[in-house]
C-alpha cells in the first residue's frame, strides 16, 4: 500500500508543474481535483463548490459521478464549512442530521475551505469516500496545501 504522504508529495509535484504561471482560477480547480482523484483510490468524489451567490455554493469542477448543482450555505457538510470556514472532516456521514447524500454510497467526507487574501470563502473542495473514516489528520494536512494552488492564483 502506498503511504498517503509520498502520494501527496507526487500531486504537489505534478500541481507545480501544471499550474506554473496559471492564473486561471477554474482550470486550476480542474488539475487539482483531477490530480486527486487518480492519486487515491478511496476518494470517490472530488470536486469544488464555489460562493457565487450569496448564501449559496455553486458546483465547479468536479470527478466522480454527479454532484448536487447548488448547496445552501445552511445545509451539508459544505455549507458548514462555508459558514465556519474550517475543515470539516466526517468519520460516518450517516450519522449527522445535515449531510446532503449526493449519492448514497457516500460514507465520509471531507471539506476544506478556499480563502482569498481577505478571508473571504472563494470556495470548498469536497472530498467523498465510500469507506468510513478514509480521511485522517494526514489529509487534514496536506489538503489546505492542495487548495494553496488556487489561492495563490486568486491572490494575483
Amino acid at each position: 500500500m502506498t503511504d498517503p504522504k509520498d502520494s501527496y508529495d507526487r500531486v504537489f509535484q505534478r500541481l507545480e508543474a501544471l499550474c506554473e504561471g496559471e492564473t486561471d482560477p477554474i482550470a486550476i480547480m480542474a488539475t487539482i481535483v483531477c490530480e486527486l482523484y487518480h492519486a487515491f483510490d478511496h476518494f470517490k468524489w472530488v470536486g469544488f463548490y464555489r460562493n457565487v451567490v450569496g448564501g449559496d455554493l455553486k458546483i465547479g469542477p468536479y470527478q466522480g459521478g454527479h454532484g448536487c448543482l447548488t448547496i445552501p450555505f445552511d445545509r451539508g457538510v459544505c455549507g458548514k464549512c462555508a459558514r465556519e470556514k474550517k475543515i470539516q472532516n466526517v468519520p460516518d456521514v450517516l450519522q449527522i442530521p445535515h449531510h446532503i447524500a449526493c449519492s448514497s454510497s457516500t460514507r465520509s467526507e471531507i471539506v476544506v475551505p478556499v480563502l482569498g487574501k481577505d478571508g473571504r470563502l472563494i470556495a470548498v473542495l469536497d472530498i467523498d469516500s465510500d469507506t468510513p473514516n478514509a480521511f485522517n489528520e494526514t489529509d487534514e494536512k496536506n489538503l489546505p496545501k492542495v487548495c494553496n494552488w488556487l489561492e495563490a492564483a486568486i491572490a494575483q
